[in-house]
């Protein structure tokens, strides 16, 4: 049996003051083994001599929860490690944008979020249809998110053909992935925008350094 994982993260507060609001879909087919680079992933960060923690970009950059004691040195250890794992694994991804200010309310973005995702689900319908069993992983960290999964998902697949699962970051690689996709193209759009910061400039570099660096690799990926 052919399964795909689909692992789903969000970047921006639909409530606060960011202009951006981005969805990012990262899909594993499992007949691709991530064995391998997962062990060189945690090899290298034993060698580092870091802890196993879960990446999660934004508090990375900021140094809260999990980095709130670690020195810039150190987190930006754990952000050039997890860039060599995102390099070498075996995914592709796709990263919905949204500029909060286009939209009167969250039923209209809603309206939007799951027409862009069932005109997508559908230029890659071959390749969908191509698995017997689709899974995705999703925190139901936003509703709006959850509902545009279920519309997106199930107009465009036969409704048994997707499971929905909690799921946390600790637990899944690629769930980490798609918050690292999520945190790489926001920043790009800070880049785009002269709008990049002083945390953008500490730990991604100028835009010729964060694009060959970071942005290059992971669009690498893109589908």
């Amino acid at each position: 049996m052919r399964e795909l994982s689909v692992f789903v993260d969000e970047s921006g507060d639909l409530g606060g003051e960011s202009k951006h609001y981005l969805l990012a879909l990262v899909f594993h087919g499992q007949a691709d083994d991530l064995g391998r680079t997962i062990r060189l992933y945690e090899g290298d960060l034993a060698v580092r001599g870091l802890e196993d923690v879960p990446l999660h970009l934004s508090p990375l950059l900021r140094g809260n929860d999990a980095y709130a004691a670690m020195e810039p040195k150190r987190r930006a250890a754990y952000l050039a490690s997890f860039g060599t794992f995102v390099q070498h694994s075996p995914f592709t991804y796709h990263v919905f944008v949204y500029r909060k200010s286009e939209f009167r309310d969250r039923a209209s973005l809603g309206a939007r979020m799951r027409r862009d995702l069932v005109e997508f689900l559908f230029d890659h319908i071959e390749r969908l249809q191509g698995f017997d069993l689709v899974k995705i992983y999703y925190d139901d960290g936003q509703a709006l998110v959850t509902r545009a999964l279920h519309d997106g998902f199930e107009y465009a697949l036969a409704r048994e053909a997707v499971i929905y699962r909690d799921a946390r970051p600790d637990g899944y690689r690629m769930l980490q992935v798609a918050d690292y996709a999520c945190g790489v193209e926001l920043a790009a759009l800070r880049y785009d925008a002269h709008e990049e910061n002083a945390t953008d400039w500490l730990f991604f570099g100028t835009r010729r350094d964060f694009v060959k660096t970071f942005l290059r690799k992971l669009r690498k990926h893109l589908l």
